[in-house]
């Protein structure tokens, strides 16, 4: 089930790194048509997989049936998000009701509306999967609560997206000018993130155990031998509630909340019913352990890094698009949208960082932590022995082969192999609690690491020079296509002046100007370029004062004329530079310090009798 977390972020990333465009691949009625049928398919798929499948029971032992299940329902609801990916891609569904008023206004009802389909498309999956998991697994439930259990159980991780999202629609919609340019930089969305990331981790556990329809466990010796188990930890918390995951049929607990106002204890009906009380504690104890050993604190971490981790690569995702422009080319021969490839590319890129960050790496803590929090136990007990049998219990239960192996726990067998070593010898608990923290202190100083490339690549010199690289190849493929546009040469005038490549501002400058011979922008900065360069190549007086006369006698700013002013100053004219450099004073609104320095210099050369 955890899995169904990563297919709700994917989905999520999908929808996000799409660009709505202008023109869309195919025809309203076409696309409705491609739609309908698409879905129709993906449900027989389902239905005609699982029928399939159920036919195998007799031929086959449980194991290669556990197998084969759980294979083809991982399977199916990837092809969910194939199917996702091209209503987005390929449809191009979000161009369509991106104009409406509602989703322009509130574009995070739109994506709402996105995610809703990709949960029907799921519930297809699950629903055609029910017939088959009760028929394998005997299990006593309806298929709507199986359904809803999945649901219910994966829902939740949107939670943070949506309350963020939310409230910047909200934020954009309402008069709050200074707020949403705070936003719109670099630092402003990074704390707002942060911000709320913490502030839904606190609160989130009311809104979810409302979710998932938890109800407080009723006064009873069971409730009691908790409450007093947890005051012996001292674990604080608000409440004890009844899980109804699965109808409440899974031998399961679980524990949720940073803080104790917000935290609460789960169980399960069938954790209370099939369990002995020793081994009720047991998994308690197993419970406590998440938060005495911070667990969920560094959940909160890890997801803070992601936004680290691609806040950094953003740029150079970026800059591989940029790269990656003639592979566009060859598919835009084909009929393809270039911003529907470029948004492929950054969807499948950020997918791609996604599963490495969280599959892996967010797994192999998992894993860990899972191992930590078994060992906790012994923290509260002598022996482990009923976490044991529990174990064991869960493993007959469920009808799941107990060394099947689990991306996010390590397998059953493996955890009662390492309970039982750990019963002969307690030094294992140690070893594996020094283990997690050294991977924690990797893991920290990696992100660090992470964070200041990243800081560097938008912030600091390394990230400017890139910048300035790509833009310049950006702007001399634009020219190889256009070698007849004046705004392109300008662009790269600009680019070369900033980076102090004079001879290339020349080239550049004077070959838009045989394009466009009227531009002020470029006969100004030429003109300055001329008129004031520190290397005496690039003087040359008598061209500086033409160019700077002709962008003068096109448009009057005091830019315009502090050019001309420096113009007639190499020239020796120093009263006209004078007259200029006082006229740009009277039309500035800004900068005022500055242009009265112009003035006082000019009126030193041009002596007193000015």
């Amino acid at each position: 089930m955890f899995a169904n977390f990563i297919y709700f972020i994917i989905v999520l990333l999908l929808y996000a790194t799409y660009q709505p465009v202008a023109e869309t691949n195919f025809s309203p009625f076409d696309t409705a048509f491609y739609f309908i049928g698409l879905h129709l398919l993906f449900a027989y798929v389902c239905w005609s997989l699982f029928r399939r499948l159920t036919r195998r029971t007799g031929n086959e032992n449980f194991a290669r049936l556990d197998h084969g299940f759980n294979t083809l329902l991982t399977r199916l609801s990837i092809l969910a998000i194939v199917l996702f990916a091209i209503d987005i891609y390929g449809l191009n569904l979000p161009s369509f009701l991106a104009p409406l008023p509602i989703f322009s206004k509130m574009p995070t009802l739109m994506a709402l509306l996105f995610l809703a389909l990709f949960i029907s498309s799921l519930a297809i999956v699950w629903a055609s999967a029910f017939s088959t998991y009760r028929h394998f697994y005997a299990a006593d439930i309806s298929r709507s609560a199986y359904v809803w259990s999945q649901i219910s159980f994966s829902i939740p991780v949107l939670l943070p997206w949506v309350v963020l999202s939310g409230i910047t629609d909200l934020i954009n919609a309402l008069p709050f000018p200074g707020l949403q340019r705070l936003l719109m930089t670099t630092e402003g969305s990074v704390a707002y993130f942060l911000f709320f990331l913490v502030i839904v981790a606190v609160i989130g556990p009311a809104m979810i155990q409302k979710f998932w329809r938890c109800r407080p466990m009723e006064d009873s010796t069971l409730r009691e031998r908790i409450e007093t188990l947890c005051r012996r930890a001292g674990l604080e918390y608000n409440n004890i509630l009844y899980w109804p995951i699965f109808g409440g049929r899974m031998i399961t607990a679980g524990v949720m909340g940073l803080v104790k106002q917000f935290r609460y204890i789960l169980v399960t009906h069938a954790l209370l019913r099939q369990l002995e009380p020793e081994e009720i504690d047991a998994v308690i104890a197993h419970e406590i352990g998440h938060i005495k050993r911070y667990h969920l604190v560094f959940y909160l971490i890890f997801f803070a890094g992601f936004m680290i981790i691609t806040y950094a690569t953003y740029d150079l995702i970026v800059f591989a698009v940029i790269y990656a422009e003639p592979m566009f080319e060859f598919f835009t021969r084909f009929g393809f949208n270039p911003v529907t490839m470029t948004s492929i590319f950054l969807s499948v890129s950020m997918v791609f960082i996604f599963l490495i960050y969280f599959r892996f790496l967010f797994g192999y803590f998992m894993r860990h932590f899972e191992r930590q929090a078994d060992g906790y136990v012994y923290a509260l007990f002598d022996s482990a022995r009923p976490l044991i049998t529990t174990l064991e219990k869960i493993a007959l239960t469920s009808g799941q082969p107990p060394d099947r192996p689990n991306w996010h726990h390590f397998s059953i067998s493996e955890r009662i192999g390492y309970l039982t070593g750990c019963e002969a010898d307690r030094s294992a608990i140690g070893r594996h609690d020094r283990k997690v923290k050294k991977s924690i202190v990797v893991f920290i100083s990696g992100l660090v690491l992470v964070g200041g490339v990243g800081y560097s690549l938008n912030f600091g010199e390394t990230g400017r020079q890139l910048s300035k690289h790509f833009f310049e190849k950006i702007i001399l493929r634009e020219i190889e296509k256009h070698p007849l546009n004046p705004n392109l040469y300008k662009t790269l005038g600009d680019l070369y002046y900033e980076s102090g490549n004079y001879e290339g501002v020349r080239q550049a400058y004077e070959t838009s100007l045989k394009l466009k011979p009227d531009s002020p922008h470029v006969l100004n900065n030429l003109a300055w370029l001329y008129a004031t360069a520190e290397d005496p190549r690039f003087r040359h007086p008598e061209r500086a004062l033409t160019l700077a006369k002709a962008a003068a006698a096109i448009i009057q700013e005091p830019h315009i004329l502090d050019t001309l002013a420096e113009a007639y100053y190499i020239n020796g004219m120093y009263a006209k530079a004078l007259e200029a450099s006082r006229e740009a004073q009277r039309l500035a609104r800004d900068s005022h310090a500055y242009y009265q320095q112009q003035v006082e210099k000019f009126r030193r050369a041009a002596g007193p009798s000015v």
